[in-house]
């Protein structure tokens, strides 16, 4: 893909959305941190019901640390592995209290030190939170990038860095926004919306799927209306009707 279709998607997706956001729900970077967390192999909806939960007992990782694993995990336990998120979650806490004045660091390698907190994580961290131009590489951000043609790579470091050096430099801070819910809404994997696609015509995707078009209703035939007067039934004759009551009176 060349670089005048890239700008070009780009140019459509910030007009259609001109101020993208995650789709979690969070008020400071510790809350961000927390639903970011617990939303591997989970749903940002299922997130937000847990932490609608959460965030109004305890938000900060004081709070949440008193809380301990097991009370922690029941507010959770509605997401997948709750049991090693709340682990996770309450040693990073820990960490935070420990050696950052229990503050989110605003540096990746401080990020990626925190327990449960890996390079897709620390991306989102950076980039939600603190505005930075990051990428983080999600399912749906890889692929995008790899069936539209706009960053393909066979691992998620990979499209990552490609992403990185492609997207022209003023879209980068709300393109991870951008794609991740152009694949979530349009670009599906199963069976991707093309026909609602405001970048069909720059995909270069080749199995694109068109809605089906509509079937004209077929008219019905009007009924035939005969303009002839009808035939009127014939009258009985009056020669076979003398003919049957002389019969009877014989009989």
């Amino acid at each position: 893909m060349n670089a005048s279709k890239r700008h070009e998607i780009f140019s459509r997706l910030a007009a259609a959305n001109p101020h993208p956001t995650t789709e979690l729900e969070y008020s400071t970077p510790f809350e961000l941190l927390v639903a970011v967390a617990l939303s591997a192999q989970s749903t940002d909806k299922g997130v937000n019901l847990a932490t609608r939960r959460l965030f109004p007992v305890a938000n900060t990782p004081e709070a949440i640390h008193a809380l301990g694993e097991d009370c922690l995990a029941d507010f959770i336990k509605t997401i997948g592995l709750y049991k090693s998120k709340a682990q996770h979650i309450i040693a990073a806490c820990r960490m935070l209290i420990d050696l950052h004045d229990s503050q989110v660091p605003h540096d990746r390698a401080a990020l990626e030190a925190l327990p449960g907190v890996g390079r897709k994580t620390a991306n989102v961290i950076l980039n939600t939170a603190f505005g930075e131009p990051t990428m983080a590489v999600d399912t749906h951000i890889f692929r995008v990038a790899n069936r539209i043609g706009l960053a393909p790579g066979k691992t998620v470091l990979a499209v990552e860095k490609k992403l990185l050096k492609h997207i022209p430099r003023e879209f980068l801070v709300d393109a991870h926004h951008w794609l991740i819910l152009h694949g979530r809404y349009i670009c599906q994997a199963r069976k991707p919306k093309c026909g609602e696609c405001i970048i069909a015509d720059l995909c270069e995707y080749k199995e694109k799927t068109w809605p089906a078009p509509a079937t004209p209703a077929t008219p019905r035939k009007a009924a035939v209306v005969s303009t002839r007067p009808a035939t009127p039934s014939p009258l009985p004759s009056l020669a076979s009707g003398a003919k049957g009551k002389r019969k009877a009176q014989i009989d």
